[in-house]
């Protein structure tokens, strides 16, 4: 292990909100580089750099066939909760799980960054596909200040669309917009559908992706859906919300949901990242001793994009 990211799922593991079966190594957004394979592994050498896929699927069901990992009917869990993950000096995983990164990349001077792609930059890359979001279009993000929010902000630019950022957190807004957002929306004091409407010109945004996935934020953006808009809902609250069926079938509206990335999702998202098309936003990189304290951080939603620990310094590491 090279270095691994601290984002709000492990915390809600570590804080106890996300039950698993203690004790448990925590993480799984990794960068790191093969010391050992087992017997009658292919594909992998030691000394290929790698990251690792969060879900542990079998490989042999219909939906891993169909290159559905996240469908998985066979599914084991996740790295860093059914199994101990990336916050060690070595994980051992399923050799499926290990995904080599592109020449492009230099892992060991940015391995922080690096490590952060397989979720922070690849979940908004398949949400762009989940939306269908086209160049010239609107799209909203709700919860835009958080690390896949953010992130999401950079993927819609990427795809050619205007971002409207919408968050709670005004203090967070100024960097979505250094992010790339064209507009913004302070969900605190403004009625958040309306804004949107406004900010259209009446007409509503194309895409609304809702990181946040609350009752409320989920009603706020149906509502501002423009005719034949889409509303993707990733994770968050998961909250149960009220549709008009008549304005979804007057609209043609799509109500959407989307779960992690496929392992294709994220090899084309390393690569979109090693073209130079888009970098992630890494603002708090500490040494694994100062984990507590990154943790409170992210606990208080203090940190802007993604956090992430060194675990050995890249420098000084030689493979066995």
């Amino acid at each position: 292990m090279l270095a691994c990211g601290s984002g709000l799922t492990i915390q809600h593991y570590k804080a106890g909100r996300i039950p698993l079966a203690c004790p448990r190594v925590i993480g799984h957004e990794i960068t790191g580089e093969i010391v050992e394979v087992g017997a009658g592994v292919t594909g992998l050498r030691v000394g290929d750099a790698v990251t690792a896929y969060y879900y542990l699927f079998c490989g042999h069901c219909r939906m891993c066939l169909a290159n559905l990992e996240p469908l998985c009917e066979n599914s084991g869990g996740n790295v860093g909760k059914e199994c101990d993950g990336g916050y060690a000096e070595y994980v051992r995983l399923p050799a499926r799980n290990f995904l080599p990164l592109p020449a492009g990349l230099d892992h060991r001077a940015h391995a922080a960054e690096i490590g952060v792609i397989s979720d922070a930059l690849a979940t908004p890359y398949k949400v762009n596909r989940r939306t269908r979001t086209r160049p010239g279009e609107t799209v909203a993000v709700f919860g835009a200040g958080g690390g896949l929010g953010i992130h999401q902000i950079m993927l819609s630019k990427w795809a050619g669309a205007r971002v409207i950022a919408v968050d709670i957190a005004a203090e967070k807004l100024g960097a979505c917009r250094q992010a790339g957002a064209d507009e913004t929306v302070d969900a605190a004091r403004s009625d958040v559908a309306g804004a949107l409407r406004d900010l259209t010109g009446g007409r509503g945004v194309d895409v609304a992706v809702d990181y946040v996935s609350t009752s409320a934020t989920l009603e706020q953006a149906v509502q501002a859906l423009a005719v034949r808009g889409r509303l993707v809902t990733l994770g968050g609250a998961g909250q149960v919300f009220r549709v008009d069926a008549r304005q979804m079938l007057l609209k043609e509206l799509d109500l959407l949901g989307s779960r992690y990335v496929t392992r294709a999702e994220i090899l084309e998202t390393l690569e979109l990242v090693a073209r130079g098309a888009v970098w992630p936003m890494v603002t708090d990189i500490r040494p694994m001793a100062e984990a507590e304290a990154l943790h409170e951080r992210i606990e208080r939603g203090a940190v802007i994009g993604r956090a992430a620990l060194l675990i050995r310094d890249p420098a000084s590491f030689e493979p066995r």
